[in-house]
């Protein structure tokens, strides 16, 4: 397969286009950003990187804490508003009918109608040129408990999550495999024994 050499850029993907809300629930904000992910286990920790002109940016520098939402598919038009509007204008939670909801031990809401809410503290801000990014703990999960399985496992592919692939939106489709799937042993079947190669 023949290949291109392009000089480095962002073409990392697909990633989530985490709903990242930040402010009071008085006066929440929300915006939608791409870079972000895990960035440790234990403790468990997080990283947004937010450009210093966008709103949310002094806000979350100030309180110290955000909210990483993953919204579902059909919050698709809330989640493109979200990123391309800014919060000094307008209320964009209210514009796109999300409600902002309480989370416990924080100032800075989560969205109701993300199936998922990582509630963060900000313990280390980096800049790094275009963006700042923002290293938090993640201190609670909030999860919709339709996700959760007779046995507590979380079930995370029924929530109709999505994707961010430079400059589109997917929805995220069927499973394809289990982490460690391709060095689990397989089952023999019962009626191997009895055969003869």
């Amino acid at each position: 397969m023949a290949k291109l050499v392009w000089k480095g850029a962002t073409m990392l993907a697909p990633v989530p286009p985490a709903l990242v809300s930040c402010g009071t629930l008085e006066r929440p904000n929300a915006l939608t950003i791409a870079w972000t992910g895990i960035l440790n286990s234990q403790p468990p920790k997080t990283y947004i990187s937010v450009r210093p002109e966008r709103f949310s940016h002094g806000i979350i520098r100030e309180s110290g804490e955000f909210v990483v939402n993953l919204p579902t598919a059909r919050l698709v038009r809330a989640i493109d508003y979200c990123g391309v509007r800014s919060g000094r204008n307008e209320n964009k939670l209210a514009a796109m009918h999300l409600t902002a909801e309480a989370v416990e031990g924080f100032s800075a809401p989560a969205v109701a109608e993300c199936p998922l809410s990582l509630a963060c503290r900000v313990t280390d801000v980096i800049s790094l040129g275009t963006h700042d990014m923002f290293l938090a703990d993640i201190v609670s999960v909030l999860v919709d408990e339709a996700l959760v399985d007779e046995n507590g496992r979380l079930r995370l592919a029924k929530a109709g999550l999505c994707a961010y692939a430079h400059g589109e939106y997917f929805a995220l489709g069927r499973k394809i495999g289990d982490f460690g799937f391709s060095v689990k042993k397989r089952k023999k079947r019962p009626d191997a024994k009895n055969k003869k190669g």
